[in-house]
């Protein structure tokens, strides 16, 4: 292996060195701010050659045409580094004399859609300061790409990666937003799509024309024989609405593997061109402004007949080959991975050579598993376990987003417990479906699957948490317990290890809209019921102290500005702890001499921590709770009202 690697390095040096002059004059004449430049790209390149090198060789090794490919994407680099505007590249090299900057307890995350929040890009501008009210410090805008008419998949069929879908702007205005966002210290965060394209898109329609070049950046075939054979080890994404992988193209005459609907067309990654084309979409949206790209469905890029094609070595590679031309090219660019799998698959996608960030969606999907059991058992269990990821990296934590909830903990971590992870999910799907007796959600199924009893669930953060019915039936302890249940969740999500992230509607308490059912692009889809058009008018609510979106706002933004103040909600660390209570989720995070004690009450009824588990945690003789200012002496244990949580400051 030491030899392998030792030929792998002399290679790849040999290879830059015959590259370099071809590479340096692809950017065109240079002067002396150029050749400043210059130097810092070739510093970057050589850091960042030889796994670049050693990755694409395991990928595309084999192919006859491998240098030449390599020599485009080098040379494709460079001239992106050129184009890139002045403050990016100045964001650059701060970000790089900074490289835990996201990891500060100041950062804060928003997801919106435009055509949903303001019509359009011209009208984001208003609500920047609205932004700025709320704390965010990274905005995520939902797909706003070119897209086919009608269903797009919620904008996930992109049709071209470098047009703005009409109804929205234009991506001149996206890049005008971009440097308004960050010089009000804003990160603008998109989608980048890499695992399919939309059937409308340019290299589709070339491989529908017949060009053979652009046939291979997909998977057709000329009948169903391979076909069948990779789907017997495939599942159905979407099995309410279609079952299968492929479509049959009669414009071309072929079948073409349709992971997820029939005209989102997966790349094929094992053709080298489809990696260095991409790459570029990257570099483009890169010099933008984006400051963080979302890798959409990265756990499907990459196939291999026998298996279930998911979460392969080779997608692993891909990862940290598009990482490292991004280091290269533009080294202030954070990658976030949307791996929505077992929850040992999602970190691997976690590491600084791959992606800094991630989606948390084992702790989402059980801390509502926590809210309809009362429990926190296998939320311990979880946590214990799969919460540490790198130390230069960090967890996205969100309680909603676009997309359904599934309930993706680990089988075994459930049997642990005693519990049967599948008669567990049924009873989790039930309840927050409203069919459970007792049951407080009104939320939706999403995609059931007859055969394997699967489904999924959507709705609002409000609605799931039990206010939507809580409001129908006017009443008020019902209300009481439904904002309790709402808030306990956000405080957890703003002081558990990682950026939080809020899906904007939330933060006033937005329900269910069943609109979308007059829709006949969405009615389909369940999940548009949580996808609902802002309500303006909303904001003169949170002025008026009498109606419940105030109380939310401003708590909410109260929570905020506190974990902004607070050092120990810095970087990723979250050290759970065991409260000896199977209703109270805590855990500690420290940085520097600030430690904090988060204890949260998953219960409506009172529940107490007894002094030999604090005494576990601290010897401290009091505890400050920063949500209240008030003191708490330590040395009867702690009680904790109803859905009551506390964020316990206390010293070495």
């Amino acid at each position: 292996m030491s030899d392998n690697n030792d030929w792998i390095s002399r290679h790849a040096e040999k290879t830059l060195m015959r590259l370099l002059p071809r590479v340096r004059a692809a950017m065109g004449p240079m002067d002396a701010r150029y050749d400043q430049m210059w130097e810092g790209f070739e510093q970057r390149l050589r850091q960042h050659w030889e796994r670049l090198f050693r990755v694409l060789l395991q990928l595309y090794g084999w192919q006859y045409d491998f240098f030449y490919h390599l020599e485009q994407i080098l040379v494709m680099a460079s001239r992106r580094w050129a184009d890139r505007p002045e403050y990016l590249k100045e964001l650059d090299w701060q970000r790089q004399a900074d490289p835990r900057w996201f990891q500060s307890q100041e950062m804060v995350g928003g997801v919106l859609y435009v055509d949903l929040f303001s019509r359009n890009l011209a009208g984001l501008h208003d609500h920047i300061a609205y932004f700025k009210t709320m704390g965010l410090t990274y905005l995520h805008l939902m797909p706003l790409f070119a897209v086919p008419h009608g269903n797009s998949d919620g904008g996930y069929a992109v049709s071209d990666y470098r047009a703005i879908n009409a109804d929205i702007g234009t991506m001149e205005e996206l890049s005008a937003l971009a440097r308004i966002l960050h010089d009000n210290g804003i990160s603008l965060v998109l989608d980048f799509v890499l695992n399919h394209t939309s059937d409308e898109h340019i290299w589709a329609r070339r491989a529908r024309g017949g060009d053979v070049d652009f046939q291979e950046y997909y998977l057709m075939f000329d009948d169903r024989t391979l076909p069948d054979q990779y789907q017997q080890h495939l599942r159905d994404i979407f099995p309410d609405s279609r079952r299968g992988c492929f479509t049959f193209d009669p414009e071309s005459g072929k079948w073409v593997w349709t992971t997820f609907n029939s005209f989102q067309w997966d790349l094929n990654y094992a053709n080298p061109s489809v990696f260095r084309a991409m790459a570029e979409e990257m570099l483009f949206l890169a010099n933008q402004g984006v400051q963080v790209l979302r890798l959409d469905a990265v756990a499907f890029t990459w196939k291999r007949l026998g298996t279930d094609c998911e979460n392969l070595p080779e997608a692993h590679m891909l990862v940290e080959a598009f990482n490292a031309v991004a280091k290269i090219a533009a080294p202030s660019l954070l990658f976030k991975s949307e791996a929505i799998v077992h929850p040992d698959e999602v970190i691997r996608y976690i590491h600084p050579d791959k992606c800094q960030l991630s989606y948390n969606p084992l702790l989402m999907a059980l801390l509502w598993e926590a809210l309809a059991t009362r429990e926190v058992r296998l939320l311990n269990s979880a946590m214990w376990k799969r919460a540490r990821i790198h130390p230069e990296c960090a967890w996205v934590n969100y309680l909603r987003c676009h997309d359904d909830i599934g309930w993706t903990f680990d089988d075994q971590d459930a049997m642990e417990l005693g519990i049967n992870p599948h008669d567990h999910r049924q009873f989790l799907n039930r309840f927050y479906t409203g069919e459970f007796p007792g049951s407080f959600a009104r939320g939706l199924p999403f995609q059931y699957n007859p055969d394997t009893g699967d489904r999924r669930i959507s709705g609002t953060l409000a609605s799931l948490a039990g206010l939507e019915a809580a409001l129908e039936k006017e009443d008020a302890g019902l209300i009481e317990a439904a904002v309790g249940r709402i808030n306990l969740l956000r405080s957890i999500m703003l002081s558990a290890g990682g950026i939080p992230l809020i899906y904007l509607g939330d933060e006033w308490g937005m329900l269910n809209d069943y609109t979308y059912l007059s829709d006949p692009a969405k009615a389909g889809d369940s999940r548009w019921v949580h996808r609902a058009r802002q309500r303006w008018e909303a904001r003169n609510d949170v002025t008026d102290a009498e109606v419940l979106e105030w109380r939310f706002f401003n708590e909410m933004t109260g929570l905020i500005r506190l974990r902004k103040q607070l050092p120990a909600l810095q970087n990723g660390n979250m050290e759970v702890i065991d409260t000896g209570n199977i209703h109270v989720f805590g855990f500690v995070r420290e940085f520097e001499n600030q430690k904090l004690l988060i204890v949260n009450n998953f219960s409506e009824t009172p529940q107490s921590i007894a002094q030999e588990q604090l005494n576990a945690v601290t010897s401290a003789t009091r505890f400050t709770d920063r949500i209240t200012e008030t003191t708490i002496s330590n040395g009867k244990g702690l009680r904790l009202e109803g859905y009551q949580f506390a964020w316990l400051s206390f010293g070495h």
